[in-house]
């Protein structure tokens, strides 16, 4: 089953509920960066998030810089709007991202 795309109006109301996270310019993914202690623990971020979209059977752009790690995510198979799943994975990022020193 196809997820349905969300409402602008609902975008905006879960994006709230995400600080650090906002609307891509094109208005097309939710974005976010965050900044670690080191490359290492940067790395170790990206392989706790690779495991959690495995698990939700969602993906999205995965960034990794020095010291960074940047997400961008919209759902695929609905034609790359915003869906449910979107903030589902933003929401568990935002959960596993302070045990890695992440800000």
């Amino acid at each position: 089953m196809t997820p349905e795309p969300l409402s602008q109006k609902e975008i905006e109301d879960r994006l709230a509920e995400l600080p650090g996270w906002s609307l891509s310019p094109d208005g097309e993914r939710i974005t976010r960066s965050y900044r670690l202690g080191s490359h290492f623990a940067a790395t170790g971020l990206v392989v706790h998030i690779a495991r959690t979209q495995e698990e939700l059977g969602h993906h999205s752009e995965l960034t990794l810089g020095y010291n960074t790690v940047s997400l961008a995510v919209n759902t695929h198979s609905a034609g790359g709007a915003l869906t449910a799943l979107d903030f589902e994975l933003a929401g568990r990022v935002e959960q596993l991202a302070p045990a890695h020193g992440a800000e």
